[in-house]
């Protein structure tokens, strides 16, 4: 393989580690209206991701700049043609940042759902869009001979790319769920079972008419194998699921989406941007990549510090592997507090970012005072 070739699989990589990771942030966000019964709950849920989402974000950041870097032509192309949808995802993940900040600089519970609302949308915004986003580059998209996208941006909301935002939605949505399940512990684990059944439900047929109709329409025999793997781990971790191993549902939903993400990236070779207008428009892995010393430099680089921040990230769930329960956000047995507004619960302290540190290795990432 030439470095092209490397770095085409080294960007799948990180793209599929964002999708993994961030996957789950986005579907924990999503279900807080679901899974969250009152204040309690969804600071639960809210702190199974608090010492990790901003972390798992930073892959897109890698994979946006391993891009620029080492196929310069396709990320200008797919940025300028893409970007409204690119910056409607930017705004969205701003919003849902922002809200995970604020939500606990004040007690009254109006303005924790108002934050709580913005989450869920910044959450489920992304997902949607980033389905979409792949579908058209997998379908291809008008380019003229200068590799310029001449559509419009309706263009990019076809019915195939609609199908694809729905699909990494519902997927996002079930592996936010399980993550849930994985992570907590009383009540709202059960919840968390049961309702990532029924979704995993709709998620599988749903992701299985993507994949057929992508294998079909733009895949090969390899994309079409790995499809098949992403459908039977699929259904696999609806199964696992069903029995209670939460850890292999968990894997399986991660694998699911990897082997998912991997199969686009498979049936796009050897373009990176087809063009649906013209082929020899297209972008392919030569024309659209950087010099050869430009990718053998990014290649060390890569070599030195991506098995680092594996290491770092790998810690980071270690150190804040543990289940979380209302016990860990109100210090009761239960969970229960005072009455008041809400449900029978009065606004709660938020506590101060000395509860990581005092409950790091068995409250596993109650980080209250960001709320994480």
């Amino acid at each position: 393989m030439d470095l092209p070739s490397i770095w085409f699989g080294v960007l799948a990589f990180f793209f599929i580690g964002y999708f993994v990771l961030d996957g789950f942030d986005f579907g924990v966000g999503m279900a807080l209206p679901f899974l969250g019964r009152d204040d309690v709950d969804r600071r639960v849920m809210i702190n199974t991701i608090g010492p990790v989402w901003d972390l798992n974000e930073t892959w897109v950041i890698v994979a946006g700049a391993a891009m620029f870097a080492a196929f310069p032509e396709w990320y200008a192309t797919l940025f300028s043609g893409f970007y409204l949808i690119f910056l409607a995802i930017l705004l969205a993940l701003i919003v849902r940042g922002v809200s995970f900040e604020y939500r606990h600089q004040r007690a009254e519970l109006v303005w924790k759902r108002r934050f709580d609302r913005m989450i869920v949308i910044g959450s489920a915004v992304p997902a949607f869009l980033w389905g979409l986003v792949f579908a058209n580059v997998v379908r291809g998209v008008p380019l003229d001979a200068g590799f310029n996208f001449t559509g419009s941006l309706l263009d990019l909301f076809n019915p195939y790319a609609m199908l694809g935002g729905v699909t990494t939605l519902l997927l996002f949505f079930t592996h936010g769920v399980v993550f849930v399940a994985l992570k907590t512990d009383g009540p709202i684990r059960q919840r968390a079972r049961r309702l990532a059944s029924r979704a995993g439900l709709l998620t599988i047929v749903v992701a299985a008419v993507f994949l057929v109709l992508t294998t079909v329409l733009f895949g090969t025999v390899m994309s079409g194998i790995l499809s098949a793997v992403a459908a039977v781990a699929l259904i696999g971790s609806y199964l696992a699921n069903h029995r209670g191993a939460e850890r292999w549902a968990f894997a399986l939903m991660a694998a699911t989406i990897a082997f998912a993400v991997l199969s686009l990236f498979v049936s796009l070779l050897p373009d990176v941007m087809p063009a649906s207008n013209n082929p020899a428009h297209s972008l392919t892995v030569e024309n659209a990549s950087s010099s050869t010393y430009t990718l053998t430099i990014m290649s060390w680089v890569a070599l030195v510090f991506v098995p680092l921040i594996l290491l770092y990230q790998g810690f980071t769930y270690w150190v804040f592997r543990k289940r979380l329960s209302r016990a860990t956000i109100t210090g009761v047995p239960g969970g229960r507090t005072g009455g008041g507004p809400g449900g029978g619960h009065g606004p709660l302290p938020e506590g101060g970012h000395g509860a990581v540190a005092g409950a790091a290795g068995d409250a596993a990432g109650a980080d209250a005072g960001a709320d994480r």
